[in-house]
């Protein structure tokens, strides 16, 4: 009998070890994603020139990823795919322009804010949407989202001072901008707004998708004083203090999870939409040293900064060569809260983020866009090698990028099966659109010009 007791007892024991190191049932879930930034700009990924202690606080209390992708190479693809799962192939928008004017985000597209709602969270999203303006079926409103506070638009999101931000298709007016006054920043306001939604729905599963602007141009800001001794171009100041700002907002966040006694039960992830650009890319070596910057689809263009933090389920300080991106925030959303994922491109990352075993993986990650330097570029990452293109029957250009991050050497004549695999799965993803011409060959290719910073 005592034996008995004594294995009944170490079974609850073990029972309840098990549950104390399990993901709680529905956690918040927090997605702040950049626009404009490269990996080298933050510390956590080698950036030695902006202090971004905040990000790098995340990367130190969770994991950072280093061979995450965003979704495309530019804002709205890269919006769609991270919110639908679907990559560049599948998506609906594939380059921030489309044949016949902006056609908005259809209602047959299933977002992370609709999968989420249906599982009992609160949805809110603050920033930049970009996949449907005001009268159009594709408001966030309509797409999952209980709030939008910012920009629908995202031309209107090019200025920091506007006259009026939105809320759920409502414009507000900034009477502090008016007469180019200049009072009221947006970014400000915008995280203003996300700190009250966490504070406000503390007591309840929500999702936060802060889809903040910073630090895409125009380059504007109230003060970069911190900066101001520093002998660049005053738009690469500028600049710098743009992703200062970001990293204390994000400070800000982590600090009113605390307050609220809510932060081990938040996951938070921070990416930026696209690689870097604007006017401090090669002061802050903002790529990292990869080839290309915003829109195109080489490194520099696509690879993200990609760091998630949890409290008590993430372990401190690590890393993952896990091969992900944008493509599988919808999945990974799904099975965090419980419910059947949408079909998708994605796969849950939840096992890596907990320390189990990654069963599912991708082979490969598959992009198109048709805007850039060409009016059309095709890449595929499969494990070490990145297959590249200009047109659906243009020679295809293979680097190793274990070997050479920089795709600085077209190793495809010595790689003919490589070749032949990555023209197959470019062939069987691409998908027609009616809104994007493809070309079967390009006229020229792509050859990396350096950027010129802004005189002094």
């Amino acid at each position: 009998m005592f034996t008995r007791f004594l294995l009944l007892a170490a079974c609850i024991l073990s029972a309840l070890v098990h549950q104390a190191h399990s993901a709680p049932a529905k956690p918040n879930i927090i997605f702040i994603l950049a626009d404009d930034s490269g990996l080298g700009e933050f510390g956590c990924y080698g950036g030695k020139v902006i202090p971004t202690p905040n990000i790098d606080s995340l990367a130190a209390e969770g994991m950072r990823f280093d061979r995450a992708y965003s979704g495309s190479a530019v804002c709205a693809p890269t919006r769609c795919v991270l919110m639908t799962g679907l990559h560049p192939g599948h998506a609906h928008r594939r380059a921030n322009q489309m044949k016949g004017g902006i056609v908005p985000l259809p209602p047959e597209e299933v977002t992370v804010a609709e999968v989420l709602k249906k599982a009992g969270y609160a949805t809110g999203g603050f920033g930049k949407w970009g996949l449907g303006n005001p009268g159009t079926i594709g408001v966030p409103e309509k797409q999952g989202f209980d709030l939008w506070y910012g920009y629908y638009d995202q031309k209107h999101a090019h200025s920091y001072f506007p006259s009026h931000l939105v809320r759920n298709s409502e414009d507000l007016p900034l009477p502090g901008n008016a007469d180019n006054k200049r009072q009221q920043y947006a970014h400000d306001l915008i995280e203003a707004e996300t700190l009250k939604f966490i504070e406000s729905n503390k007591d309840q599963p929500f999702f936060c998708y802060a889809a903040w602007t910073l630090p895409h141009g125009k380059f504007e800001i109230p003060s970069h004083a911190a900066f101001a001794d520093r002998s660049w171009p005053e738009p690469v100041k500028i600049h710098a203090a743009m992703i200062s700002r970001m990293d204390d907002s994000v400070g800000r966040v982590l600090a009113k999870l605390k307050e609220l006694g809510i932060d081990k039960n938040t996951l938070v992830i921070f990416s930026s939409d696209n690689g870097a650009d604007g006017p401090g890319v090669k002061t802050f070596n903002a790529t990292a040293g990869l080839r290309g910057i915003k829109r195109h689809l080489h490194e520099g263009g696509i690879r993200a900064p990609f760091i998630a933090r949890w409290p008590g389920q993430i372990k401190s300080g690590t890393t993952s060569d896990l091969l992900t991106g944008h493509v599988d925030i919808l999945a990974t959303a799904a099975d965090l809260a419980g419910v059947p994922a949408p079909k998708s491109d994605g796969i849950s990352i939840v096992p890596t983020l907990l320390g189990r075993d990654q069963k599912v993986r991708h082979d490969f990650l598959y992009w198109e866009i048709y805007e850039g330097p060409t009016p059309f570029q095709q890449a595929v990452r499969m494990g070490d090698w990145k297959g590249y293109r200009c047109g659906t029957k243009d020679p295809l250009e293979v680097y190793n990028l274990k070997a050479d991050a920089g795709e600085t050497k077209n190793v495809a004549a010595a790689n003919p099966k490589v070749v032949k695999n990555i023209e197959a799965i470019m062939t069987r993803e691409h998908s027609p659109s009616p809104y994007y011409a493809t070309p079967e060959f390009s006229k020229t290719g792509i050859t990396q010009k350096p950027r010129k910073e802004p005189k002094k």
